[in-house]
Order: C-alpha cells, then structure tokens, then sequence
C-alpha cells in the first residue's frame, strides 16, 4: 500500500471501514486537517464533524479532531455502508468492429469504479453488456462530461489506441455553452497549467510556471447570455478546457469547481445535494461540457476514423434557454 492509498472493506454489523495511510509529509497533522486534504471535497468544519463520529483506533475507540496524526500511521474511519448513487446507464454503441468500440456516454455515468461508484460505472456497464468480451476503456472522460469514450479488446489492440492517448497523436474536440456572449469567431488560448496550490488539491490553475496548455476555440451559436464553443484541446492537461475559459472570462455553464463561487459551492453541494438556489447559481445541473468529435488510428488497420456525437438534449435545451 502506499502513502495515499485509500482501502475499502466491509465490518461486522454492516458497516464500513475507510482507511488512509498518512504520508510522511503530513506527519503532525491534527487528524480533521489530514482528512479535509484526503477527502478534498470536505469542508473543514465537516472533516471535524467525520472525525468525531467515525474515527475509530484499532480497539474501536473514539479519536478526537486535534490529535496529531503520525507519519505511516492508518487513519480508520468506520460508517454505516452507504447505497451507491443513482447513475444513468443507457449507453450508446457508436462504432464497434472485433477490435474497436466507441461508447456514446450519458453525463452522471463515472467512467471508473470508485468508493462511491462501482456497480453504476461505465466499466461494470460494459462488462454487463459484453460480458468476458467487454472491451477495455482507453481513456479517462468526467463523470459529468458527455460524449465519446474509445475502447478495445484486450491484448496488443487496447495497447496501441493507449500509446495514441499517451503520444496525443489522438484528435478530440468537444462541444461547450458557457456563460456570456464570446466576443472573438475564432480564438487561440494559451495559458500554462499547473497544480492549484490553495483549495481542493483537484484543481487547476493558470501560472506562468505551469506547464504548456494550449486550447483552440471557435464560436458555433451565440445566445443572449451564453455561447455554444467548440473546443479544440491542442495539449491534454488535466480540466484543460474548464480551466482556460474560466480563465478567459467564460466559464462553462454548471461548473462547480471553476465557475461562480468555485470550490465552495462544489462542497455545498455535495454535502447538501442540488438546490434550487446551487442552481440558479451554476445555470445547469452538471457542466455543459460533451466530447463530441474523436479521430484516432484504427488499431488493427491503421487508418485514421474519426467518429462524432450530437450535442445532447440537456445541452441543446440549455442553448435553447439562452
């Protein structure tokens, strides 16, 4: 196991127990910090709130939130098992030959198994489907973003379309609506990348000591508050493209983390769920955000596809509220 791994496990009576390796780094830390920085999502009076009533030593007692946490140590934290979210799991079929898949899929469906998700994930959907021929996802897409997600069998083909994601020699392009009127047709952003060094450690920023980002945009409809952009991602760098138009002024419609009131009211609704009021703030349920094109080299022939996905209903009614 190593220093951030998180281990998941069922104990007795139903319950679950969390466990957290404290990275050296952290050593001294008091406990309800240590879990606000694991648990990014977590405010810091509500990591104090988890500590106090899950915390657990070996022996089962209670742990306070100022105890000082020790470098290796295994924070527990112990809870009532929780049922997984609700996710949509209508996936659309694309492309599909004997190597290669294309999924259309829905917003809300994470693409990984998770401590939250693993029966609603687009791997189990897969495996439902197909079964011991269920094709390997190639990438990663946000559990909020829609639109195309490549996949193959096993083997040397699911190889050779990862090596295309890790050169970038893959073409993507997605479809946005986001906040205001986007003055420029066309517009290239160039704004280097890196690690946020305050607030959720998830996050992003533009800094002048971050790394190459750069993003095309091209203007497809304009509204009278809102603006459908196609986007063009030139590097593959983590939240790219909310990023850099947030960092232009227009930000994507209905994100949480880079939108009005960044961050916080991603906490808030996540400890709350969606509310009328965190809507009306964010302008829709999830971030307007669908990969819509996607070329790549053909695994077993070599020749370059490339295969495309509308802009949903949700994000066509949302264009259309405009």
């Amino acid at each position: 196991m190593s220093d951030l791994d998180l281990s998941e496990g069922d104990d007795e009576g139903g319950t679950v127990v969390l466990t957290f390796r404290v990275p050296g780094e952290l050593e001294g830390q008091r406990l309800d910090r240590f879990l606000e920085w694991r648990i990014p999502r977590l405010s810091r009076e509500r990591a104090r709130e988890i500590v106090e009533a899950c915390a657990r030593r070996e022996d089962g007692g209670p742990r306070a939130a100022w105890e000082r946490v020790r470098a290796k140590e295994i924070v527990r934290l112990v809870r009532e098992r929780f049922r997984e979210p609700d996710a949509p799991r209508e996936i659309g079929i694309v492309h599909q030959d004997d190597v290669l898949t294309v999924i259309d899929k829905p917003a809300g469906l994470p693409v990984h198994p998770s401590a939250t998700y693993h029966k609603n994930t687009l791997t189990n959907v897969l495996s439902e489907r197909f079964g011991d021929d269920a094709p390997h996802i190639a990438h990663r897409l946000d559990k909020e973003t829609s639109g195309l997600v490549a996949c193959a069998i096993p083997g040397p083909y699911e190889v050779r379309i990862k090596k295309q994601f890790e050169a970038r020699t893959v073409s993507k392009v997605y479809l946005a609506i986001v906040r205001g009127v986007v003055a420029d047709d066309t517009r290239s952003i160039s704004l280097p990348m890196r690690r946020a060094t305050s607030g959720l450690h998830m996050c992003m920023e533009v800094h002048a000591d971050g790394v190459e980002a750069i993003t095309e945009l091209e203007v497809l409809s304009r509204r009278a508050d809102r603006t459908l952009v196609r986007l063009t991602p030139r590097t593959g760098r983590q939240h790219q493209l909310r990023v850099h138009m947030a960092a232009v002024g227009h930000p994507i419609l209905g994100d949480k983390l880079y939108g009005p009131g960044a961050q916080d009211i991603f906490s808030s609704v996540i400890e709350q769920g969606m509310t009328e009021a965190f809507l009306a703030q964010l302008g829709h349920t999830r971030h307007a955000l669908h990969a819509h094109q996607l070329s790549i080299d053909h695994p077993l022939t070599g020749e370059r596809v490339t295969f495309e996905s509308p802009l949903p209903p949700d994000l066509v009614a949302l264009l259309e509220a405009g």
